[in-house]
């Protein structure tokens, strides 16, 4: 029962309704794809590096206005510098000279 004093929610507010726990939180997200976007450079450059992007992406709200934290930042640019550089790899490599262009 809601009267007399007894109140259906906590206080101050519930934790489930005010803030979502269920999924990795935008700082984690951020730190996720900066070392996604470093270790790009090492290996599967082509996977990690649309990962990065996405990561960093979604840990930056989903838009370039507003407050970005540099961990979101620095994941997004180093996942496209890291996918464009696996894709001019993997092009250089399809040619019949096998070299870099």
């Amino acid at each position: 029962m809601a009267g007399f004093g007894h109140r259906t929610r906590g206080y101050p507010r519930s934790r489930g309704r005010t803030w979502s726990r269920t999924g990795p939180d935008r700082a984690t997200l951020g730190i996720i794809g900066a070392i996604c976007a470093i270790a790009g450079f090492f290996v599967l450059g082509i996977i990690l590096g649309p990962v990065a992007i996405a990561c960093g992406w979604l840990a930056m709200n989903r838009t370039w206005s507003g407050a970005r934290p540099l961990p979101a930042l620095v994941a997004v640019v180093l996942g496209a510098i890291d996918t464009l550089m696996a894709v001019i790899w993997l092009a250089g490599t399809a040619t019949p000279g096998n070299g870099l262009f």
